[in-house]
């Protein structure tokens, strides 16, 4: 009977890890990309995850983002933005330039190769 409670107890804890790992709000690192010469600059580190997870532009200003390769994982080998048609493979270099269109308003979306990690680039 001990057994049988002590193996229920394990499989709700893991249930509630589980639950809080998927769904729990997390906080998203932000940042805004740097103007310098007329250019926004945005810098993104990959190591576990994207750096910031948000990244924010200004409207109008050409805009290039710098995806900084620190780690090796192969989920996080490219980066595809969906709505630009860029699926570009991040191991060719430490550094991978993307540029990013800052014509309109509105929200990029972008994840790892296999949709695993996430992050966004807002255009205001």
């Amino acid at each position: 009977m001990l057994m049988k409670i002590l193996v229920v107890a394990i499989a709700l804890a893991l249930t509630a890890l589980t639950c809080w790992w998927f769904f729990g709000n997390f906080d998203k690192k932000q940042a805004h990309a740097e103007i310098i010469n007329g250019q926004q600059e945005g810098r993104v580190v990959v190591k576990g995850g994207y750096e910031p997870e948000v990244l924010y532009l200004k409207q109008g200003v050409p805009a290039e983002i710098t995806f900084d390769m620190e780690d090796q994982t192969a989920c996080l080998s490219r980066v595809v933005f969906p709505d630009l048609g860029v699926d570009q493979d991040l191991t060719l270099a430490k550094e991978s330039k993307i540029v990013i269109p800052t014509d309109k308003k509105g929200e990029i979306d972008y994840a790892c190769g296999m949709n695993m990690f996430h992050g966004k680039v807002i255009v205001q």
